[in-house]
């Protein structure tokens, strides 16, 4: 999905309704040039990650399609192509520590989402 740049929060934009989103799955959202896959764990709307859609091992755009879980209580997503796993929260490869890709805060609001990409 392609994003507006408008948001109730001045830095923050507004992506999709929670609702847009299964439980435990992604969802792309192009904001600007940046894709970034918005991450639901759970049912609620409570752990919403918004992480780097590219994935540093295959070189393709595939984060949100990854497979959401946790390892030993770290919510992670794990590329569908080579499986490694990125932490949600810090973007950290959890199968090669200099790895990582870039995360972005996200807020709800009225079962909105939005993520901020300014630094």
């Amino acid at each position: 999905m392609s994003v507006p740049a408008s948001s109730p929060w001045p830095e923050f934009v507004d992506v999709c309704a929670v609702d847009d989103i299964t439980p435990d799955t992604g969802v792309a959202a192009l904001i600007g040039d940046l894709q970034i896959a918005i991450v639901r764990v759970g049912d609620g709307d409570d752990q919403i990650f918004a992480i780097g859609n590219y994935d540093p091992f295959s070189h393709a755009f595939v984060i949100a399609r990854g497979i959401v879980g946790d390892r030993g209580g770290i919510p992670k997503i794990a590329s569908p192509i080579f499986k490694q796993s990125f932490d949600l929260t810090t973007g950290e490869c959890l199968d090669d520590a200099e790895v990582r890709i870039p995360t972005y805060p996200t807020r709800v609001r009225d079962g909105r989402v939005a993520v901020c990409v300014t630094p």
